[in-house]
């Protein structure tokens, strides 16, 4: 989301350093509140390096077990504190494991461009 300068009126999109710093905060906060969680990551355009104005900031988590589906388990992540929209994706152990044995496109890329926080 814009930052608004102190010093004038003007909105700004935060740059990828200050993206990163923000999401290295978030993560350690995170790990405090999710004991089960193994990694946590970030991929896309700011892992790569081409994020522009609007870029959102796409997460990745491995948590030990999850009661919940995977479409409601980034419901219990608070992305608030980050200064970008961000998306979260909540894998669990084996399903990472599975994912990355299928070696898809996706797979191939996580596994090329993450930038792991919590490893």
């Amino acid at each position: 989301m814009p930052v608004r300068s102190l010093r004038s009126s003007v909105l700004r999109w935060p740059d990828r350093r200050e993206v990163e710093r923000s999401a290295a905060e978030w993560a350690a906060q995170e790990a405090q509140r999710h004991p089960g969680l193994l990694r946590l990551g970030y991929f896309g355009s700011y892992a790569r390096g081409d994020a522009g104005v609007g870029s959102d900031l796409d997460l990745i988590a491995v948590v030990e077990s999850s009661p919940d589906p995977f479409e409601r388990r980034s419901l219990h992540w608070d992305l608030t504190s980050l200064p970008v929209p961000a998306e979260l994706l909540v894998y669990t152990q084996p399903e990472w494991e599975h994912l990355l044995r299928q070696g898809g496109r996706f797979a191939r890329a996580l596994q090329q461009e993450a930038r792991w926080l919590i490893s």
